[in-house]
């Protein structure tokens, strides 16, 4: 007999995309900035290290709390929450809300790590599919038995789309539960829902500073919700989820802004030159708000393609979503390195 539960011998468990340690690739494969990040992290991790790391690092990440009260204009530090990595939050939330046998829902396709969650809770999970234009059809926001929470990521994961603050609204208004915005890609988008927090409580935002921040190898995230929540997730998030090194880095990289402004606007021109060139090649790619697109070709399939680019050393994402499609999700690099993707492609298609 197993000595674990028989919930996490059953699951298959989240795996992450390839991460090679040997040899070098051109890495499309995991929506990573492909820029240096900030430059003002590396002296805040220096005098980090000037004092020592004998003692442990600050519980809630004050600090960052307090930088980030600032530049995402919210009343104070107490709407907001520190975590190692947005993944970390996604489990303190599902962990504080989804006890076992009860439901947590999310749409379908999209982040592939939300039911692992619930497999771990011994939950169950709901899948509701988007709609031919990638809304969402009325029953994302219908109360249903043992409903406890709610994932929408926005930008979404694999497509790249988005579901309008208007929507996410009506959804929050009929919804019994919390709704987690998981706004990950979100700072290569068009819009995105932080003021919705204070508009209804049970809306709740997270974000990561791994991707537009450039800061995936040092895992940091955070949650923003009304401070009677922030008060229990409190009480669920490990004692020091958050080391030294990360906190000061995390807060010197928030506070530049103009290098955001700067990365963004890099990383949207690439995107849509990587959009242009599938397109040109025959793919079909959906329109994206992040810094990934998502395509198929109609004559060619996509595991092949993924095997064929990876034997050139260049790594994308195939991802295979039953009951809806497989393809490649393709990760926006710098523009030397969408280039030598396309210009292998055109070999191949």
């Amino acid at each position: 007999m197993s000595p674990f539960r028989p919930n996490i011998v059953a699951m298959d468990g989240y795996t992450p995309g390839e991460q090679p340690q040997a040899g070098k690739f051109i890495k499309l494969n995991t929506n990573e900035n492909p820029y240096p990040p900030p430059p003002g992290i590396r002296r805040a991790i220096e005098e980090v290290l000037d004092r020592g790391l004998q003692r442990y690092p600050d519980p809630m990440a004050n600090s960052f709390r307090l930088r980030a009260a600032e530049v995402l204009e919210l009343p104070g530090k107490d709407w907001i929450l520190a975590g190692n990595g947005s993944d970390d939050i996604l489990t303190i939330c599902t962990r504080a809300f989804v006890g076992p046998g009860e439901l947590l829902r999310l749409p379908y396709p999209s982040y592939i790590l939300y039911r692992s969650l619930a497999q771990l809770q011994d939950a169950r999970w709901e899948e509701v599919k988007f709609n031919a234009d990638w809304s969402l059809p009325a029953a994302f926001g219908n109360p249903a038995e043992g409903l406890k929470l709610v994932f929408l990521p926005n930008p979404n994961s694999p497509t790249g789309t988005m579901i309008s603050r208007e929507a996410i609204l009506e959804f929050a208004e009929r919804l019994p539960c919390p709704l987690l915005i998981d706004e990950a890609y979100v700072d290569f988008a068009d819009f995105n829902c932080m003021d919705l927090v204070a508009k209804n409580e049970k809306i709740m935002v997270s974000r990561t500073l791994s991707k537009s921040y450039g800061l995936a190898g040092l895992r940091f995230g955070y949650i923003v919700a009304q401070p009677h929540f922030i008060e229990q997730l409190i009480k669920v998030k490990d004692s020091y989820n958050c080391d030294s090194l990360s906190i000061a880095a995390a807060t010197a990289a928030l506070g530049d802004q103009a290098w955001l402004a700067e990365n963004r606007a890099n990383s949207i021109a690439t995107r849509k030159r990587l959009t242009a060139g599938l397109s040109q090649l025959g793919f079909s790619v959906i329109p994206s708000q992040s810094n990934f697109v998502w395509c198929i070709h109609p004559r060619h399939p996509a595991k092949p393609l993924y095997e064929q680019l990876k034997q050139n050393r260049i790594l994308v994402r195939y991802m295979n979503y039953p009951g809806w499609s497989d393809g490649l999700r393709i990760s926006v690099g710098t523009d030397e390195q969408i280039e030598a993707l396309l210009t292998l492609l055109k070999t191949m298609v």
